[in-house]
């Protein structure tokens, strides 16, 4: 393997040398058994918990450069539990099914061909995501699952931790004589970004996850297939006849049960007819110092109730944004319909959420509604692979193209034809 530093002389040899590198360790990869596939992520999950000082060490030094009022801050730390949790994954995904080899299709033809499909790794699988080190043990583990090798580009914000841990993982892969090209993480320069997404004939699918500003970027400029996946503009509309105690819990869960993550709560959409109860609905939310964006009508209503210093007007780039924090918007509206209107408007195609007890209501929003997860009498809070019980996601997929969705084992594979005969020959 290669040893990288900030400076780096040859540049273009040395990516295509890890590229090339990572397809050989993909080929070896696509041939291993799921018994060992299985041991190996036990001995990883295993290393991890015995290391966990030394991952938060790693921690500590990428979290002192970042101020704690930084959105991402709370994506990029660590504690004991949640590298616990990391570790638990990795030990979920090895008890999972494994999708390859699966036969998705066959039959036999008129002439005698007979005809199957069946499921077979992607390949090289480039992931590229900023401060989540938690998206370094994910992505290994269900890349390793499915027999593909992955190239992580993680950001600068998060590279000692996510050095720490491809550390743990190669010492792992080294003691199975298995090839550390399996995993390699990019120098975290904004180069390797770059190299990765031109690197056709290498790379057979990027993965972005991380803001509306990266996506964009790795869509406008990526020339190999790009599978998007992680921003979430997502809204609740509480109805009419929503019930006042679920809408609370509702409301307060998709929120701030973790406000840096893709699937919490940005816009509330409340019904005309709520505004009355509006201040009883949101009155959780100031316990927890959200501030809130609303609109005239509900400002109005939320004014007298409501600590001042936590609420605004708000304004129309409100009603877009992905806030990753302790803030939310707000917006009045008169029927189903316009609520319909402005999700399509403003929705990022990831999660959104209807309370209501109009079963008419519902199944409008449940089948108008396009995004990848649609919600009614539920929080958003539950878009997530585990909670889908996939196992540990690789992201959530906002597009329709091969994957939508949390994305997890299934997501990693595509398929082959086998054609097996007995000299046929076409006429």
């Amino acid at each position: 393997m290669i040893i990288y530093t900030s400076i780096i002389i040859n540049m273009e040899a040395n990516y295509i040398q890890l590229f090339n590198e990572a397809r050989a360790a993909a080929d070896a990869l696509s041939l291993l058994d799921t018994p060992l596939i299985n041991r190996v992520l036990n001995a990883i999950a295993d290393k991890v918990t015995a290391n966990v000082a030394s991952i938060l060490e790693a921690n500590r030094a990428d979290l002192e450069r970042m101020h704690p009022e930084n959105p991402m801050y709370d994506r990029l730390l660590l504690n004991e539990a949640r590298i616990q949790g990391m570790a638990a994954e990795l030990r979920h995904v090895a008890q999972l099914p494994s999708p390859l080899q699966a036969v998705l299709s066959e039959q036999v033809l008129p002439n005698g061909l007979q005809l199957s499909r069946i499921s077979v790794p992607l390949g090289v699988i480039g992931i590229i995501y900023e401060a989540r080190p938690n998206v370094t043990l994910d992505a290994f583990s269900l890349c390793f699952k499915t027999g593909n090798a992955v190239l992580l580009k993680g950001g600068t914000d998060a590279h000692h931790s996510n050095l720490a841990i491809v550390q743990l993982i190669h010492s792992v892969l080294q003691q199975y004589q298995l090839p550390q090209a399996a995993v390699t993480l990019l120098p975290p320069e904004r180069i390797s970004t770059e190299t990765l997404l031109q690197a056709t004939g290498y790379v057979d699918v990027v993965i972005p996850r991380g803001s509306q500003q990266l996506i964009d970027f790795v869509r406008k400029n990526a020339r190999v297939p790009v599978i998007e996946t992680g921003a979430g503009i997502v809204h609740t509309f509480i109805d009419a006849t929503a019930d006042t105690e679920k809408s609370k819990a509702i409301i307060l869960n998709a929120k701030t049960r973790r406000v840096s993550v893709c699937n919490a709560l940005d816009c509330l959409l409340v019904h005309e007819e709520q505004l009355i109860d509006l201040p009883n609905l949101l009155q959780p939310l100031a316990a927890k110092n959200v501030k809130l964006y609303a609109d005239e009508r509900a400002y109005v209503a939320l004014q007298p109730h409501y600590p001042a210093d936590l609420l605004a007007h708000a304004t129309e780039e409100h009603y877009g944004t992905e806030f990753l924090s302790l803030q939310m918007a707000v917006k009045t509206v008169a029927d189903i319909h316009e609520a319909l209107q402005h999700i399509q408007r403003f929705s990022s195609k990831h999660s959104e959420a209807i309370v209501s007890q109009n079963k008419n209501n519902i199944a409008l929003f449940l089948r108008a509604v396009d995004a990848a997860a649609v919600y009614a009498n539920a929080s958003t809070a539950f878009t997530d692979g585990a909670q889908f019980g996939l196992g540990a996601e690789i992201g959530i997929s906002t597009q329709k193209l091969h994957a939508r969705g949390p994305m997890a084992l299934q997501a990693l594979t595509s398929y082959k034809w086998i054609v097996v005969g007995d000299g046929q020959v076409r006429l």
